[in-house]
């Protein structure tokens, strides 16, 4: 009996560790693909297109990385991602508090239209959006997609952080009103603090989302001084259709931020995943 479920134990480890090997793969091979591509030509791509490059052509990148519109595009990305992530933590985070903490009628219908909201394709807003965006005079102006970015990020938002906050045991809050804190001491002293891996969670989740949010900056900027690095890209491979090597350069250098920021939050993203879920 013990052998057979030692047996059973191995062949689902195995498994396991196959179906890892798999979507590893389906992950490292395009990324890898794209970074070597870039630095090869056409040819290379055609006759070589998963070898290493012979010879490099690093032009692909810096040529990029010395034109001043990519920057631009970076630095728009930047602060659309930063700004909507500001917005969406800092609003969700005192929502999540309320209904976490606090009993009052009708809390769980909020609750659920949240939740609701998390069922709403964005895309079906899109058109109302820019309407509403046009009458406010918000179209080729940052605001008209940091503030629908935020709005849309705040259903996951709330729903994380306020499975987190109740995991708080309501001991430490009692603690905490004895040494004289009052509500919004609580959150802002106690709280705040403790919760950090779970707002890293939904920091790193808002950022990567506006990062890669292409339709809503395709449709509020006409205007290329404010497009971000996705429209870039779009723009790019549409002036350098027959030249992939170099779209590809491209695609890489944008891909470089968002990864490089998921690298370094991702131990806290993992945790506040983890605490969300046992909450």
């Amino acid at each position: 009996m013990t052998g057979t479920v030692n047996r059973a134990q191995r062949t689902r480890s195995l498994v396991l560790h196959l179906v890892c090997v798999v979507v590893g793969a389906l992950i490292v091979v395009p990324v890898w693909f794209g970074v070597l591509g870039g630095f090869k030509d056409n040819g290379q791509l055609s006759t070589n297109p998963l070898g290493w490059p012979d010879p490099w052509t690093p032009s692909n990148y810096t040529d990029i990385l010395t034109s001043g519109v990519f920057w631009r595009q970076l630095g728009n990305s930047l602060l659309i991602a930063v700004s909507s992530t500001f917005i969406v933590v800092a609003a969700a985070a005192m929502a999540a508090f309320v209904f976490a903490r606090y009993a009052f009628r009708g809390r769980e219908f909020l609750v659920t239209l949240f939740a609701i909201g998390l069922m709403f394709p964005f895309a079906v807003a899109i058109l109302p959006l820019f309407v509403l965006l046009r009458g406010m005079g918000l179209l080729d102006n940052p605001l008209g997609v940091i503030l629908p970015q935020a709005a849309f990020g705040l259903p996951i938002t709330i729903i994380i952080l306020r499975q987190f906050f109740r995991t708080i045991p309501a001991e430490v809050e009692e603690a905490a009103v004895l040494d004289g804190c009052g509500s919004f001491g609580f959150f802002w002293r106690v709280l705040l603090p403790m919760a950090r891996p779970a707002l890293a969670t939904v920091s790193v989740l808002a950022v990567v989302t506006s990062w890669n949010n292409f339709m809503l900056p395709l449709v509020v900027f006409t205007d290329q001084s404010w497009w971000t690095l996705p429209v870039g890209v779009q723009a790019f491979q549409g002036q350098y259709t027959a030249e992939t090597a170099r779209v590809l350069a491209y695609v890489v250098l944008s891909m470089v931020p968002a990864l490089g920021f998921y690298a370094v939050a991702e131990r806290q993203l993992i945790g506040g995943l983890t605490g969300s879920v046992k909450g």
